[in-house]
């Protein structure tokens, strides 16, 4: 009797995998190939707030993006999640924004500038649902959460679990980051030179934009020529 039911363990679980490799790969079908807009995720922290820098920054970033035809995904909260879905709103075209929230005790629900909410009780599922919506990845200033949202997206393209897509880092805090892998991972091999391919580091928002432009207008073009 144990060996039979180690036996259908072992078939189950041969299954499951079977069964999470297909959704990996329609996943990332659904992104390049099922999506009418270049999306692009915004991810940074709940905390700051509505009269700083930082904020304002964001909400234009996102507005800039919006404006040359991007969708905006972001975690749908407060700070700069929701400075990101209020510049999108005010992108001035036919750009959506995007909100995936993960139900927490101490944070209400989603901000008021979303046209397309999803729910999600697990970071792993939210985490995933992020990168089967967008083409690209803007990190701003953030915490444990942002910086568990830029190691994610990193590692799926690393391993090819997802397509090479621009993860750009924005603001000064990221450099000491990026440095700090360089001269400790990479100095080790632990990890290779072109793992970084596509991992950029800014300044500014309008650098931002001036990256993923031609990203997008490669996107429609290619939309166009299909």
């Amino acid at each position: 009797m144990k060996i039979r039911q180690e036996k259908v363990r072992k078939f189950l679980s041969t299954k499951i995998h079977e069964l999470n490799d297909v959704v990996a790969d329609l996943d990332t079908l659904v992104t390049e190939m099922g999506s009418e807009y270049f999306r692009v995720s915004i991810f940074g922290s709940a905390r700051i707030e509505s009269d700083s820098k930082e904020y304002k920054k964001v909400y234009n970033l996102a507005k800039e993006l919006a404006s040359n035809g991007a969708d905006i995904v972001t975690g749908g909260g407060p700070g700069l999640m929701e400075a990101a879905n209020a510049g999108a709103k005010e992108g001035g075209s036919d750009a959506k924004s995007f909100g995936i929230r993960i139900e927490l005790p101490f944070e209400s629900g989603f901000n008021d500038h979303i046209d397309n909410k999803f729910n999600h009780k697990k970071f792993s599922s939210r985490l995933d649902e992020f990168m089967r919506l967008s083409h690209a990845v803007v990190v701003t200033p953030g915490g444990i959460g942002t910086l568990l949202e830029f190691f994610f997206a990193w590692q799926l393209m690393q391993v090819n679990h997802i397509s090479a897509r621009p993860i750009i880092l924005v603001g000064s805090m990221w450099r000491g980051l990026i440095d700090w892998i360089k001269q400790n991972s990479l100095k080790k091999d632990l990890i290779s030179k072109e793992d970084f391919d596509n991992i950029y580091v800014v300044d500014n928002i309008q650098e931002v934009t001036k990256m993923l432009k031609p990203h997008i207008e490669a996107f429609y073009k290619n939309k166009i020529d299909k």
